[in-house]
């Protein structure tokens, strides 16, 4: 079992000390196409450069950045969005507004299909989800980046041992971002595809699928192996799910209510907490409210 929650750090197995590896380290580099050549992940002067973390022995991609290795998402996305043959590129982090011109975010990736004048044809956008960490992942990073090799197997727990937060991913950034941004870009009836971690998506609800010619979204899910060779790990598909966009943000958004009765008792264990501290309800009564009128 993992001792420690760091899987990759600047783009490398905690575990690799090739002179690749040791480079990134020290210079801070980023090797999956960030926008510029450091990682300046939370902080560009003192970047967090995590890129997956091990949760109950599974690796989980925490940075965007991580699913831009060799671009495989932009080729997966294109071959959902144009047609076989079509001339098409990338745009990264492109301002979308709404109808009032106010800033809706930033889409991650947009690829656009475009002719031999140049034109543009066609359009579609990728959105990035990396899972969110729960407790403090910065504490482990800093004992291993002060020397690499002593601490490449160190022992880690206590409090705030970090996870792999599902939950908020899906809640607090995934929601938005179909609501949003998908929201216009259906709107405009154009297409959308969603980079995501294997275990990630699985922590979602079942998604009602369609076939991909009648899909708005392309949930593409990913999954990180180890590439003996380059003791790397690569980014590979695991596989493309299709949906149309009601039916798949009606399902994410909901929240699926427990039994009533649980909560009726917490209220009434405060209330009974109330009252017993000599306090009355603050809210008038049914027969206040019909003595008063």
């Amino acid at each position: 079992m993992q001792k420690h929650p760091l899987a990759e750090i600047f783009g490398y197995p905690a575990n690799n000390f090739t002179p690749e590896a040791d480079r990134h380290r020290v210079k801070r580099l980023c090797p999956f196409n960030n926008k510029v050549p450091n990682c300046t992940k939370d902080k560009a002067k003192d970047p967090l450069g995590v890129c997956s973390i091990f949760d109950d022995g599974k690796i989980i991609v925490t940075c965007p950045v991580r699913f831009r290795q060799n671009w495989i998402i932009a080729d997966d996305a294109a071959a959902f969005f144009f047609p076989e043959n079509a001339k098409w590129t990338s745009l990264a982090e492109v301002r979308l507004d709404d109808k009032d011109g106010r800033s809706a975010g930033n889409i991650d990736v947009v690829l656009v299909a475009y002719d031999d004048a140049g034109k543009i044809t066609d359009f579609g956008s990728v959105e990035v989800q990396a899972v969110y960490i729960s407790g403090n992942v910065r504490r482990p990073f800093e004992k291993y980046i002060e020397n690499p090799k002593k601490f490449h197997d160190m022992k880690w727990d206590g409090p705030n041992y970090p996870r792999a937060d599902f939950l908020s991913s899906s809640r607090k950034r995934l929601a938005p971002q179909l609501i949003y941004k998908g929201g216009i870009m259906n709107f405009w009836n154009r297409k959308m595809a969603v980079a995501v971690d294997r275990r990630f998506f699985a922590s979602l609800p079942d998604l009602p699928e369609t076939t991909k010619d009648k899909a708005d979204i392309a949930w593409m899910v990913y999954d990180l192996a180890l590439n003996k060779k380059s003791k790397q790990l690569d980014l590979i598909k695991y596989k493309i799910v299709y949906t149309s966009f009601e039916p798949a943000l009606e399902i994410i958004t909901r929240t699926e209510a427990g039994p009533i009765e649980k909560f009726i008792t917490k209220l009434q264990e405060k209330l009974d907490e109330k009252l017993e501290n000599g306090n009355s309800p603050d809210a008038p009564s049914l027969a206040d409210i019909i003595e008063q009128e």
